[in-house]
């Protein structure tokens, strides 16, 4: 005789999210998420940390927050203070610092601090997906701001901010990813931040910055963060680790006034990132990553550099894309003929995943025929051999790349 299966369904609340896919591993040519290089994770360095950090402090694991408080781990704290004035301009104390599970506990917590249902935000028009689907199960407005190839532009946004006042709409914030944007790769110039800043005093809306690509610069020459150019204290700042050592020890931060560093602690309900993984960043951080992330650039400039010749070889001018100043992404465009979201499903049955640009951009039509490629992950030979895949896949559902696109080369 066979027992009844609980039915639990009558008892889920309304407004869940769907149920989430069971995991079925990655696709062989794997274009998608935030997964960076495994063989640039300082693997050596870490066991190293970890051994040093344990032997010394190891004990402290048996108070919450190994007894440095609730913000998290000090010395991490203190190691993120002194990077961000040194690489970012921001001046700021450990104190003014709170350690959480990665960027999207982050994002969390502003959120629930700042917005209920009804609510207006302003964003880029193309952004990350995360912050796009945390915005929409919130039931909030999303307003989209235009980029070009220096990021927001300042002009769309005056234009926005106008108009809501003229609605006596006051926007919660205005979200932006200004140093390696998510996806186009564009960073804001220093001119454009000034403006940001002095439209945000104007109308009376914080700036919320995303700056957890901000490591990975070519050239490792950034401007200096909007946090750190504000005169009024109306920009919370958050950033990561998750792209500059590894996603899988989630590990991220906010930088904020007291004021409401203290509302997201009061949120932050878990008793505490992680502490290991606090641990052995701070000890391996602090002497280490000013020498680890240039190599960490330099091998991802390399893969975007196969990935931008493997679409030239197999596309063509058929795809058309900006040479990214940083990051693990690149931002393409298709033939207007192109969907991505069909693609997508056809890419993945032939076995290459991609993220369809819709999901990226509060214009679904204007992101209809894009596509976000993540280079970071798959080695130079999957690059090659998954764009040919891809193009193989392309051509056979929407005709494009034409057979001659293949012999043709971007100058």
């Amino acid at each position: 005789m066979t027992s009844a299966t609980f039915d639990f369904a009558p008892l889920l609340p309304a407004g869940l999210p769907a149920p989430a896919a069971k995991w079925t591993g990655l696709a062989k040519y794997s274009f998608i998420g935030g997964n960076n290089d495994a063989d640039q994770v300082p693997v050596e360095g870490l066991i190293d940390a970890v051994n040093a950090v344990l032997k010394r402090e190891g004990k402290t694991l048996a108070t919450y927050g190994l007894a440095s408080g609730p913000q998290g781990y000090r010395p991490l704290r203190e190691f993120i203070s002194a990077k961000l004035k040194r690489d970012a301009g921001i001046n700021c104390t450990a104190d003014d610092i709170l350690i959480v599970s990665g960027s999207l506990q982050a994002l969390d917590l502003v959120n629930q601090s700042l917005l209920t249902r009804g609510d207006t935000v302003i964003i880029e028009q193309e952004t990350y997906q995360g912050s796009l689907n945390r915005l929409t199960r919130l039931g909030v407005n999303v307003v989209g701001i235009p980029l070009d190839q220096d990021g927001m532009r300042m002009d769309a946004l005056a234009s926005v901010l106008a108009d809501l006042k003229r609605r006596s709409v006051t926007p919660k914030y205005i979200y932006t990813i200004p140093t390696v944007q998510n996806p186009t790769g564009t960073i804001l110039p220093e001119v454009r931040r000034a403006e940001l800043l002095r439209l945000s005093q104007e109308y009376g809306v914080p700036v919320f910055e995303d700056d957890c690509y901000a490591d990975l610069i070519w050239d490792g020459k950034r401007p200096p963060a909007i946090h750190a150019m504000s005169k009024t204290g109306g920009v919370i700042h958050i950033g990561s680790f998750s792209k500059s050592i590894a996603p899988a020890l989630r590990v991220g931060y906010i930088v904020a006034p007291w004021q409401m560093l203290s509302r997201m602690l009061a949120l932050k309900t878990d008793a505490g990132s992680g502490a290991l993984e606090q641990m052995v960043l701070a000890e391996y951080c602090a002497p280490h990553f000013a020498s680890h992330v240039p190599k960490l650039t330099r091998g991802l400039r390399a893969k975007l550099d196969t990935l931008m010749e493997a679409l030239n070889e197999q596309f063509g001018t058929a795809a058309e894309f900006c040479d990214p100043k940083g990051g693990i992404f690149l931002w393409v465009k298709l033939p207007d003929n192109v969907d991505t979201l069909k693609l997508y499903q056809a890419a993945l049955a032939a076995g290459v995943a991609i993220n369809p640009g819709p999901e990226w951009s509060t214009d679904k039509a204007y992101a209809g025929s894009r596509l976000r490629l993540c280079f970071a992950s798959p080695s130079h030979e999957q690059i090659r051999e998954g764009v040919a895949v891809l193009a193989d896949v392309c051509r056979r559902e929407f005709g494009v790349p034409a057979r001659s696109a293949n012999v043709e080369k971007r100058a």
